[in-house]
């Protein structure tokens, strides 16, 4: 019965007591790991745009809000926002379980251990907990409460209004205004199995009815297939019917039934039956080029050099057409020299509907259809408007990189109506080992400027990605010597 009646006297100041202690408590534990908790918020699918001034807000309000609960004089205006913290924070949450499922909690210590239920069942005691000692101190006051009750609902209402606003402006700004903040997804993709290829020189040349094709830098007549599951490994070797030229880099990729082998520098392109083992001449002298896509069976799409000033220009080469090269020139924009400063990348779809070009020195991808008209021009997350890199001329005319260049894109692949871009720049919030030890995939829509999300993909002994590849819902990646293949979760990037 005492402590019945101490509690009752002295309800107002224990739950001021708690409610500061709580505050102080999550306060501290979020200064102590600052970067940790700026990392976390930039997680949030709720408020990522806004990480940087909400770290620090949020230490600022919980400390203010701890110092006005102690203060006698200030402790009805603690009380109200006590209300409109712990109203935002059980939104917050609310928000998460109905809206997201893979947002880390951002508080620390004992909070830490609690699920996201029993977090919104805390937060929602210490929220009635509140209302309750503002009832009992409006009431030993004299002042009314109802009144109080009126103000308490409308912060209430308010609090909930500014999260909500938060949460879809914040979602805005991630998609489609990204400020460079990545949202790395959890478990997008699930590793199922790999294989050791015993030499780091495979890449991926494509896929044709489940069975994967490596080509091979260091043997380039070598065609090895592998099953989808990793486990039938064949080593087939090829022959060319005319060999007689002075190449450089033979390069294979997969369009089936066909395989094709090419050299953009004689330049030529060998077609061969899958089933064949000879790869017969298909074009020869028709058009330089130092990067192909195969379209269909006669036609490509390359990257050319023009004659008249030596830019780069995106082509289409058909072999059987009366006019075999139709030239883009309206395809890459130039911002310096039209040659480095349009470097990039040129990719297909596996049934080459569709292409898309991703510049290496700007965040920029362009999306064409097969005829190479352009559908969309669209950007990467990061800030690289303007191609960062010096020129310098040489005596004897020709042009080189003068410093080392500022490279934002590494390489892409598209599935579907996605793509996945290996990122070569650090966001915001992000723990720099993370970069020292992974490769960053960011996922973009190709049919509108949205950001889906990113992941990692982890080294293997210091050697990092070099081929990607994605087909249906696998994702195969070679890493040094590994062959890997994950699976992407259905819901992944819907």
């Amino acid at each position: 019965m005492i402590v019945v009646s101490y509690i009752r006297k002295h309800f107002v100041k224990i739950v001021s007591i708690l409610l500061a202690l709580l505050f102080v408590y999550a306060a501290a534990g979020k200064m102590i790991d600052f970067e940790a908790f700026q990392v976390q918020l930039a997680q949030s699918p709720l408020l990522s745009a806004y990480a940087g001034f909400i770290s620090y807000g949020i230490l600022i309000i919980e400390f203010a809000v701890a110092f006005m609960l102690l203060i006698p004089n200030s402790n009805r205006w603690g009380l109200y926002a006590s209300i409109a913290l712990m109203s935002a924070f059980t939104l917050y949450i609310y928000l998460i379980l109905n809206y997201s499922d893979f947002v880390p909690c951002s508080c620390g210590g004992i909070l830490e251990k609690l699920g996201w239920t029993e977090h919104l069942i805390f937060n929602i005691c210490f929220l009635v907990l509140a209302i309750i000692a503002l009832y009992a101190l409006m009431k030993k006051t004299g002042k009314s409460r109802l009144k109080g009750l009126g103000y308490a609902g409308f912060i209430i209402f308010a609090s909930c209004l500014v999260v909500i606003g938060l949460f879809q402006s914040s979602e805005h700004i991630i998609k489609s205004e990204n400020s460079f903040i990545r949202r790395f997804l959890q478990h997008p993709i699930l590793i199922e199995k790999t294989r050791d290829l015993k030499v780091n020189s495979y890449y991926l040349a494509g896929i044709h009815n489940g069975v994967l094709y490596l080509g091979n830098i260091s043997a380039p007549l070598i065609i090895t297939t592998i099953d989808t599951s990793l486990n039938m490994f064949i080593q087939k070797r090829t022959s060319i019917d005319k060999k007689d030229y002075n190449f450089r880099n033979i390069k294979l990729q997969i369009q089936g039934p066909y395989y094709y082998l090419y050299d953009g520098t004689v330049p030529i392109i060998y077609r061969g039956h899958l089933n064949d083992s000879i790869g017969r001449t298909l074009s020869y002298q028709d058009a330089f080029f130092n990067q192909l896509v195969v379209i269909d069976s006669t036609r490509f799409a390359i990257r050319t050099q023009r004659g008249s000033d030596h830019r780069y220009t995106l082509a289409i080469l058909d072999v059987k057409g009366d006019s075999k090269v139709k030239l883009k020139p309206e395809v890459l924009q130039g911002q310096i020299d039209g040659v480095f400063d349009v470097d990039g990348s040129l990719i297909s779809n596996s049934n080459a509907t569709k292409l898309a070009y991703t510049y290496v020195y700007r965040n920029q991808f362009i999306v064409m259809d097969s005829t190479m008209r352009i559908e969309n021009r669209l950007h990467t997350i990061d800030t690289t408007t303007q191609a960062k890199i010096t020129i310098s001329k040489l005596s004897d005319g020709t042009k080189k990189m003068g410093a080392p260049p500022f490279s934002v894109n590494k390489r892409s692949v598209i599935a579907g109506d996605l793509l996945f871009n290996e990122s070569n720049l650090m966001g915001k919030y992000e723990p720099s080992q993370s970069w020292k030890t992974s490769a960053i995939i960011d996922v973009y829509r190709l049919d509108r400027q949205q950001y889906m999300g990113s992941f990692y993909l982890n080294n293997r002994k210091g050697q990092s990605l070099s081929s990607l590849l994605v087909s249906g819902d696998y994702l195969f990646a070679i890493v040094g010597t590994e062959l890997r293949r994950y699976k992407i979760r259905s819901e992944a990037f819907k």
